[in-house]
């Protein structure tokens, strides 16, 4: 995204330090999740292919602080990171102690200019929308949404007349805001063994069905891994309006 300040992303995926050192990112995940390490996947290089330098990126808003998608963190210096506190706490601080193993904190060793977020915030289609960049950019917001980890958030951008709702690891598959809400098995076990908090992650999950539901003409849903979703992005980012700010689906 383009912003006064310079650019700003949305989560940065794995980085170049990960794929430098991938057992930094545990054996196990790897051998699970069997993420593709190439370093012309990481944020740093796609934003250099759009004719850009990693410099250029003024602001990172994190969804969270899970392994893929804060381990870009260190290859935006100059960005100032912006998290809710709740996960900064758990993930930096560990206060409370996260369980073993969630977080890599090497992704963050380098002393990372962080900026927090609470619980206060205006109201945003019933949701408590912070303005992210301060008032000079009010058409982006940090949207609490616990339950996947206890400080993750959602990202909303305005373009026009319609919003772009990041809403990370909210939900895993596009189904779960369907009416009658649907997830493949394996993957619905595979985000029930990731929730830090069930209960709240299934609460924040109906209320973007319901916002899909009553606002889907103005508000497009996505997640981060689900293939549908970005589809659906990155053919809207082919046609924007006039005033769409994205500079590409692959790095919001």
């Amino acid at each position: 995204m383009e912003t006064n300040d310079g650019l700003a992303l949305v989560d940065t995926g794995i980085g170049l330090g990960d794929i430098a050192l991938p057992e930094r990112l545990g054996r196990r995940w790897v051998r699970q999740t069997a993420p593709k390490l190439d370093p012309a996947e990481t944020a740093a290089e796609q934003v250099r292919a759009l004719g850009y330098s990693p410099n250029d990126v003024c602001h990172v808003l994190l969804t969270h602080l899970d392994r893929d998608h804060a381990g870009g963190v260190p290859d935006f210096p100059h960005a100032a990171i912006h998290v809710h506190r709740a996960e900064y706490d758990i993930a930096v601080l560990r206060k409370p102690a996260p369980p073993e193993g969630r977080y890599v904190t090497g992704q963050w060793s380098h002393g990372p200019r962080w900026q927090f977020y609470g619980e206060a915030g205006e109201d945003w289609f019933g949701f408590k929308g912070v303005r992210a960049l301060g008032d000079k950019e009010a058409d982006i917001l940090m949207i609490p949404l616990a339950g996947h980890t206890l400080g993750h958030c959602g990202i909303a951008v305005r373009s026009g007349d319609t919003w772009l709702l990041h809403a990370g690891d909210s939900y895993f598959h596009h189904g779960q805001l369907d009416a009658s809400p649907r997830v493949p098995l394996m993957l619905g076990y595979f985000q029930r063994r990731g929730d830090m908090d069930r209960a709240m992650r299934i609460a924040n999950q109906a209320r973007l069905r319901a916002l899909k539901r009553d606002h889907g003409d103005c508000v497009t849903i996505v997640n981060s891994h689900d293939p549908a979703d970005y589809e659906r992005c990155r053919c809207r980012s082919m046609n924007p309006e006039p005033s769409a700010r994205r500079l590409d689906s692959r790095s919001a």
